[in-house]
């Protein structure tokens, strides 16, 4: 356990960077405030001393007591300082660790993220990172001052008397036991603490996102039960812990310090005998009424360590995550925007979902992804935007696999929009913004012209500079989706990939955005997943997916007269669609 200590707390300052120096000047105004604090303790018992010898030397007694004084502010100035170099130096390793677990994200394969609640991956990135912030800051200066000092102070009592020096030492056996007591099963509670945070962190979470849900379908009973529930196991988690614990500790805080109960019988005892001054004695006492309390203060610490080694765990969890493969920079040319897929086979942890896809996206073409619902048509969407890598056969983009060119530059090359799209907690225009950082309002507003977002953003109450709320929430679900297509135009990228991303729309808003998207995708190539077979019958390609393999492909016309599966959702579509005439 000590080794994953000192690992963890190595970890923590090699992520310290340039600061790392701040620790460093944190130690050694820790050690200066630590000998401040110290040394008048000498001069206590120089002063007791004078008057056992009914000194009258009032200079003295003065420079002494100055001494003191200045001694005292040092001791509070170096303590102060010592804890703001540690402090300044921890919120910046904290700051380098959380802004490196986002960017790992953002490079994990996106199936190994979802798979993970957002309520454990928050919880782990804000507030268990921040708890590592009060045992980080105190550690070093803390460590420093409690333990050097009663060692500094236990070197001066056995230079006056070995045997008082023992005395005072008794104590500590029978304080340690009463720890070693108390930590006993720790690993097993702890543990039970963290899964209980993590659980009442995920049900929160879902609890929050699904009361719309909640509410229309009346489940409000049974999901505050499920939620009552989990927050009942993570109080009871750490109630249950501390009942177990209070009793030893108690021991413990009691019997370590009371040094006295042991240095008072047996010097005075010597003092009788003759075996020790007053003047030493007294001067022992002094020394020692406050030896073991700093290392109380250490040892208060042993608890904070195992957490700070456990959350250190979790988030190394996430950084050694694999990664997706990319390289750092690309090695070879790109010659044109082919996108070429070759018996790509894919799934969701054991269960394969692509059962070797093979297709050809010549530059500039529109292709479309039809089929059954789950059949495989957004994870091929998913797989060609590179949000998740193949588990085998190849995606390449103008003859180079999309494994061989860097993240970034692949990510430059492509705009997609999902059904179901996410907005920040910003403002309209920030958040169409967000496809080009550089972009002007102008041109912000112009794609929102475009997509025709313009009318109903003016319509709102402060028009672009309206705040969406958290994922959106103050718009409409069409609304978020125009937007997000907005955004996507607005990055310029050479492959468009819209997956149903027009679900949410009404059939007028739907046929501006398609006319839109057809004017903006001019001379890009335009992949589609939609299961309005209408949106896409004019389609260049359209591949008919169904149980992970492609069925038929070809255009719209060709698909007719194959008679296949292609053939009969068109029918069903068409027959709904005249339905649904009928019945308005």
């Amino acid at each position: 356990m000590g080794k994953d200590k000192n690992g963890s707390f190595g970890w923590l300052l090699s992520q310290s960077g340039e600061r790392k120096g701040k620790f460093t000047a944190s130690v050694l105004l820790a050690a200066l405030s630590m000998l401040c604090g110290i040394a008048p303790y000498y001069f206590v018992a120089k002063t007791v001393r004078m008057l056992l010898d009914k000194s009258t030397d009032k200079g003295t007694y003065i420079t002494y007591a100055l001494a003191i004084l200045a001694l005292w502010l040092g001791h509070s100035l170096f303590h102060a300082l010592s804890t703001a170099c540690s402090h300044l130096a921890t919120f910046h390793t904290l700051a380098v660790i959380r802004k490196k677990a986002l960017d790992k994200l953002a490079r994990m394969p996106l199936g190994d993220v979802i798979s993970k609640p957002s309520g454990s991956l928050k919880s782990t990135i804000v507030e268990r990172i921040d708890s590592i912030e009060t045992t980080l800051a105190h550690i070093l200066p803390e460590f420093t001052t409690g333990i050097g000092a009663p060692v500094i102070v236990l070197i001066c009592v056995f230079c006056v008397s070995w045997k008082l020096g023992l005395a005072a030492l008794i104590t500590i056996p029978l304080g340690v036991v009463c720890y070693a007591l108390m930590m006993f099963g720790y690993e097993e509670n702890y543990a039970r603490t963290v899964k209980a945070t993590k659980e009442l962190n995920a049900v929160t979470a879902e609890y929050i996102r699904g009361i719309e849900v909640i509410k229309v379908f009346g489940k409000a009973q049974s999901s505050y039960e499920k939620f009552a529930a989990a927050a009942k196991e993570s109080a009871a988690s750490f109630v249950d812990w501390m009942r177990k614990c209070n009793v030893y500790m108690t021991f413990a805080m009691c019997i370590m310090p009371a040094t006295m109960l042991t240095v008072l019988p047996i010097g005075g005892i010597m003092a009788m005998h003759g075996t020790i001054s007053a003047a030493d004695f007294i001067t022992v006492i002094i020394l020692t009424v406050g030896l073991i309390e700093p290392l109380l203060g250490v040892m208060s610490y042993s608890d904070d360590i195992a957490q700070m080694d456990t959350i250190v765990s979790e988030v190394r969890v996430i950084l050694d995550a694999p990664e997706m493969e990319r390289p750092s920079a690309l090695n070879g040319q790109i010659n044109g925007g082919e996108i070429v897929l070759k018996d790509v086979r894919f799934g969701y942890d054991e269960k394969e979902i692509l059962h070797g896809i093979s297709m050809t996206i010549p530059e500039g073409s529109f292709a479309a992804l039809v089929g059954p619902s789950g059949s495989g048509k957004s994870t091929v969407a998913r797989l060609i935007a590179s949000l998740w890598d193949t588990k085998s056969g190849s995606i390449t983009l103008g003859g180079v696999n999309i494994k061989d060119i860097p993240l970034d530059d692949y990510n430059d090359r492509i705009a997609y929009v999902s059904q179901d799209n996410f907005l920040f907690d910003m403002t309209v225009r920030e958040n169409i913004r967000l496809g080009r950082q550089n972009a002007t309002d102008a041109e912000v507003e112009d794609a929102a012209k475009r997509c025709g977002c313009h009318d109903f953003i003016m319509g709102l109450e402060n028009g672009y500079d309206t705040v969406v709320g958290s994922s959106g929430g103050h718009l409409s679900g069409g609304e978020r989706q125009r937007i997000a297509i907005a955004r996507a135009m607005l990055k310029n990228a050479d492959i468009v990939i819209l997956d149903e991303a027009t679900a949410y729309t009404d059939p007028e808003n739907e046929a501006l955005i398609q006319r839109s998207v057809a004017k903006l995708v001019a001379g890009k190539t335009l992949i589609v997943i939609a299961h309005r077979l209408s949106t896409v019958k004019n389609a260049d390609c359209i591949y008919v997916i169904k149980d992970g393999l492609i069925e038929e492909q070809g255009s719209h016309e060709q698909l007719l007269e194959n008679n296949g599966l292609y053939r009969s959702m068109w029918a069903a579509h068409i027959s709904a669609r005249e339905g649904g005439a009928e019945n308005v």
